[in-house]
């Protein structure tokens, strides 16, 4: 059996109630979820969104249906609702403090494996959470998650299409960036040059 067959088997023992399973679905995801919410709201909040995630992953586990990919992308889901939700409060934390001093307030897979472990380094990451959040989310979602365009789609409320393209641009967007960072990031640049030159499908 593969190693995506035995997590979908993974996954089927976790919702029947298997502890053992749920540690071994535990150890596949939490890594990358963990990337992905880094991304979302940095490094300091991303263990308590994470944890607050399984959290409620737990409590509504009776209400999944599906295999392992299915399990990423709901879990993924959950953990972007959570990320968003505390990027929302501090936002209003930032207006009080505002208007409290006076001051004005502004208006507004087919990934290739080696992407995924360059992305769980800290410079990879520093690099990615300077795109655009839209791009940043896209290739996160199906470097590091693993979701295809349709799965990556559903968490983003996106059609496949625009991740495809969010994915396309945030890759040439890395590229150059990367043509400017140091040597210490050769192996990322040369990864992100490969991918891009293969295209995004």
């Amino acid at each position: 059996m593969t190693g995506e067959g035995v997590l979908d088997e993974a996954v089927t023992r976790m919702c029947a109630g298997d502890p053992e399973a749920f540690r071994t679905v535990y150890r596949a995801v939490q890594a990358p979820l963990l990337r992905y919410l880094e991304v979302l709201v940095g490094r300091d909040d991303a263990e308590d969104v994470a944890s607050e995630t399984w959290g409620q992953a737990v409590r509504d586990l009776a209400r999944f249906k599906g295999d392992a990919d299915g399990f990423r992308g709901w879990i993924t889901t959950i953990g972007r609702h959570r990320a968003l939700d505390l990027l929302r409060q501090r936002s209003r934390r930032i207006r009080a403090d505002q208007d409290l001093t006076g001051v004005e307030v502004t208006d507004g897979f087919d990934l290739e494996v080696r992407v995924a472990e360059v992305i769980s380094t800290e410079a990879a990451l520093d690099v990615i959470r300077s795109l655009p959040r839209d791009q940043a989310e896209a290739v996160m979602l199906r470097a590091v998650m693993g979701l295809d365009a349709n799965a990556a789609g559903k968490v983003l409320g996106k059609r496949p299409g625009a991740v495809r393209s969010a994915t396309s641009r945030g890759l040439r967007s890395l590229e150059r960036m990367l043509a400017t960072r140091p040597e210490s990031l050769v192996d990322v640049r040369d990864t992100f040059r490969r991918f891009g030159a293969e295209g995004v499908r």
